[in-house]
């Protein structure tokens, strides 16, 4: 039986958790803190480090600003393009891959690496494949009749262009989580509906995807973070700009521009706090429905 902590053992713990606490109070609990105070700096000085004073004008401009509402209109559309798409189609592969196929380990090792390739890379053979006059994708669709699609140069096509690209990308890692999740439901059950002569579709329906809800239920809520942090796919795909007329702006890009070209640095804190809002609400409200599923 362990013993019960006293004054000795956790003042010893902290001594063993010391550096690892300097390094997170140092360079994450330290800057989130500052950064939302920074949020309500509506006149200061930063060479001399002064505030005059503080207030939500920051936030309300984000209320005024027109590319702010550019920006999370963008983000709303790819993330809602990028997920489920990208969620079904992950799926879809790894029950492919699941199975006895030949070539299996070489498959599930090509769909696995965009996930570690650089982000900038892949970039560059993607606005290849994009490219108007030579792309790859463009002469799939020659081949169909269907006219040449300026993807990088046309503002009504640049976040198509960059929602095909994130769901190509983001494809590795969902598998990755789907497939471990099928190797950990028993094929006793399988076995048992293929007894009573259940299809595939009724298997899948009424055994693999309940079993495989909490895996999904991670993946989903992994995905809607990470799609609504999207900002290396805007900046390498467009080559640093956030596409034809500001078209690809997102959330991420709008603070990235507030806060490193034009040094609105309130600004831009002020719209951070507005994403993690955001992705904080959506969490929370996934975990509610996970919970109440999971009761169920």
């Amino acid at each position: 039986m362990p013993d019960k902590p006293n004054l000795r053992s956790t003042a010893k713990a902290f001594v063993y958790l010391a550096p690892a606490l300097l390094v997170l109070g140092t360079f994450t609990i330290y800057p989130i803190v500052e950064s939302f105070l920074l949020s309500f700096y509506t006149d200061y000085d930063y060479f001399h480090d002064r505030v005059y004073r503080l207030g939500f004008d920051n936030y309300l401009y984000l209320l005024k600003d027109p590319e702010f509402h550019l920006a999370l209109r963008n983000t709303a559309v790819f993330v809602i393009g990028v997920v489920p798409i990208s969620i079904a189609l992950s799926l879809g592969i790894a029950l492919m891959l699941y199975r006895p196929i030949p070539l299996r380990s070489f498959f599930r090792t090509v769909y696995f690496l965009p996930t570690v390739t650089s982000v900038v890379a892949v970039a560059v053979v993607w606005r290849w494949i994009f490219h108007s006059d030579y792309g790859l994708l463009n002469f799939g669709l020659g081949l169909l009749g269907i006219q040449p699609v300026r993807w990088l140069t046309d503002p009504r096509w640049a976040l198509p262009a960059l929602i095909l690209f994130a769901i190509w990308k983001s494809l590795g890692y969902n598998i990755v989580l789907f497939l471990a999740g099928l190797s950990n439901i028993p094929e006793t059950y399988h076995l048992a509906a293929r007894l009573d002569r259940a299809g595939p579709w009724r298997r899948f329906w009424s055994i693999t995807f309940p079993l495989l809800w909490p895996t999904t239920f991670f993946v989903s809520i992994v995905s809607i973070i990470g799609a609504f942090k999207v900002f290396d796919e805007v900046y390498a795909l467009f080559g640093g700009s956030p596409g034809p007329l500001s078209s690809a702006l997102t959330l991420v890009y709008y603070i990235f521009v507030k806060f490193y070209r034009e040094q609105d640095y309130a600004v831009a804190s002020a719209a951070a706090y507005v994403l993690f809002l955001i992705t904080f609400l959506l969490t929370v409200i996934q975990l509610w429905i996970g919970r109440k599923r999971t009761a169920v």
